[in-house]
């Protein structure tokens, strides 16, 4: 029952997490939109090999105005909530049809608890290595958790340590 709760736990600091992400990014894979990654050669758009300035900025508009469903200028709590809803809407799809085994639509318990890299999450975790997680390196994980991306080492590394790609 332990390992059970342990997992719910994840799922749900991983599923808020992401969902913070989503919305940070515009869409659930990046800044492109649900279910895409906008390539070089779309932000790109005039095709000089170089992405300038006002390219970023245009970008960061258009996302803007999509969010901003009224086009009043302006991004409502409704119009933000909703355009997260969307995403997270497609971001769960994307998941279900990735982890869906046996192609029956639902995820069962088996197919939903066997995350890609979910043992190398335990491992994570617990970096003195010692086969459990203490309260202290459960709260180290998700601080890093929570600056991913920003620079910082992984739990249980240097931070001078070359860092694995994964």
């Amino acid at each position: 029952m332990k390992k059970a709760a342990f997992i719910a736990v994840i799922v749900g600091t991983a599923s808020i997490i992401a969902a913070g992400s989503v919305l940070a990014k515009g869409g659930p894979d990046g800044p492109g939109g649900p279910g895409m990654r906008m390539s070089f050669e779309e932000i790109d758009t005039d095709g000089n090999g170089e992405i300038s300035q006002a390219e970023m900025d245009a970008m960061k508009g258009a996302r803007f105005a999509k969010t901003d469903t009224n086009g009043d200028g302006v991004v409502s709590l409704e119009e933000l909530t909703a355009q997260g809803v969307k995403n997270v809407a497609a971001r769960a799809e994307k998941m279900l049809k990735m982890r869906d085994a046996n192609g029956d639509g639902v995820l069962s318990q088996e197919e939903l608890s066997k995350p890609r890299r979910a043992g190398q999450m335990f491992d994570r975790f617990d970096a003195d290595g010692n086969g459990s997680i203490s309260k202290e390196e459960f709260e180290e994980a998700g601080k890093h958790m929570r600056q991913r991306g920003k620079g910082h080492h992984r739990p249980g590394q240097q931070p001078d340590a070359e860092t694995e790609q994964n």
